[in-house]
């Protein structure tokens, strides 16, 4: 390599340093008649999405909600995002949420609104059941493949 091109390769790694867990998804930046374009696909972000609660004591060992008791089994289903964008748990600031915890959900019903690129894209339920857990926090970016609620099938 050329003693020159060596400031941009560390100017391009600094850069994917700082995105590191962000979720901006591309950049565009032109430095001294050099432009440089960052895209990111969903799948290629690094999400950590608490499923289990770890112990404080065992790395590594699951914490039952009922330690020491027979849990119930989880047999709830998550209605995940269909793309990546900014989750609504309503239509608008000031109207109800779509559902709430206990509430009967129906196939086709929308639970949901994710806002990609200016557009609001509704998520419908893909399964009947109650509402047991929702998942993402109105306003949040979600991932593709996120779930967003939880519904026990009835």
């Amino acid at each position: 390599m050329h003693e020159r091109e060596m400031p941009w390769i560390k100017r391009i790694e600094e850069l994917i340093q700082v995105l590191e867990g962000s979720t901006i998804g591309e950049l565009e930046l032109t430095e001294a008649g050099t432009e440089i374009i960052i895209r990111r696909q969903p799948g290629m972000v690094m999400v950590s999405a608490p499923t289990q609660h770890m112990s404080s004591g065992h790395v590594g060992v699951p914490v039952t909600p009922a330690a020491g008791r027979a849990a119930k089994e989880d047999h709830s289903v998550a209605i995940v995002a269909p793309l990546t964008g900014v989750y609504y748990s309503s239509p608008s600031p000031t109207s109800p949420p779509f559902v709430s915890i206990g509430d009967i959900v129906h196939v086709g019903q929308v639970i949901a609104l994710v806002e990609a690129m200016k557009v609001f894209n509704e998520v419908q339920a893909e399964v009947s059941g109650r509402v047991v857990e929702l998942v993402a926090t109105n306003g949040d970016v979600v991932q593709q493949g996120d779930a967003l609620i939880r519904v026990e099938p009835v």
